[in-house]
């Protein structure tokens, strides 16, 4: 009877050991020696670059501003085209564009492009013996800005010495009226409301501002100065009479005795070109 009894605690410890051996290696496996790859967070390879999911939201290494793939304009093809108030031969006529002039294109109403006139919203006839758009590469957005400012004054009357938007450092002058712009004003009043950018009040003042453009180099929204009979034989910043804003194409926007306009670069003008300047650097 004893010998069965021993026998059977011989077995109970023998189980009881062999459970403990097989629980202590389960435990052994999942603290270290496993082979099965870790399912937490894992760290980046050496090389790859972490992100939090929202890659780009608020990415400001590229300081550099939109830029616009294209600029529209309406050519027109006739002298004495009458610019509308409405889209319809029987509104209003608030004046008249000549042959080889360009204005911005807003849109196609009713047979007429929109645009714009001496500060108003304006209508000019589709008709393709009348007008015709073209298209040409667009600057950043500031620079847009700015040249769209220029083409609200379209149709403005030029009339030199007309007071100026501002003393040249931002103080706004009394006097300043939106219906009559000379070539230095128009400039100065364009890039101020159009960038910021304060330009002084006269061309001889304004070419020393910015930085020297070459020829070769010139850009959409760049400032062009230029002398003239007047001024041709005179020497220094004294033979600087005239400013313009190019647009592209040998195209500029200015005011030059008659009214603000977008025109083509004469070669009478080519001859008087002294330099250009650009004041808004994107």
């Amino acid at each position: 009877m004893k010998r069965i009894t021993k026998l059977i605690t011989a077995i109970v410890c023998l189980t009881l050991f062999l459970t403990a051996a097989a629980a202590c290696g389960t435990a052994n496996d999942t603290s270290g020696g496993s082979s099965v790859p870790d399912q937490g967070i894992q760290s980046p390879l050496p090389d790859e670059e972490q992100t939090d999911g929202t890659e780009g939201e608020n990415d400001n290494t590229d300081e550099t501003e939109p830029t616009q793939t294209k600029a529209q304009y309406i050519r027109i093809l006739t002298d004495g085209l009458n610019v509308r108030s409405k889209a319809s031969t029987a509104s209003a006529s608030l004046g008249q564009v000549d042959k080889g002039m360009s204005m911005i294109f807003l849109g196609k109403e009713n047979g007429f492009y929109k645009t714009y006139y001496r500060q108003n919203v304006a209508y000019v006839s589709a008709a393709s013996q009348y007008s015709e758009l073209h298209e040409m590469g667009a600057a950043s957005e500031t620079i847009e800005r700015v040249i769209e400012e220029g083409t609200k004054i379209i149709g403005t009357p030029y009339v030199y010495g007309a007071t100026r938007y501002h003393d040249g450092k931002g103080k706004k002058l009394s006097g300043f009226s939106l219906q009559k712009f000379d070539c230095s004003s128009l400039t100065q009043y364009i890039y101020y409301q159009g960038s910021g950018a304060l330009l002084d009040l006269t061309t001889r003042t304004q070419i020393v501002q910015g930085v020297h453009v070459p020829k070769s180099e010139l850009r959409r929204g760049d400032l062009m100065f230029f002398t003239n009979s007047s001024r041709y034989n005179n020497t220094g910043i004294e033979r600087v009479g005239h400013v313009a804003v190019y647009l592209g194409e040998n195209l500029i926007l200015h005011t030059a005795s008659d009214y603000c306009k977008i025109e083509e670069i004469s070669a009478q003008r080519w001859k008087y070109y002294i330099e250009s300047r650009r004041v808004v650097h994107i």
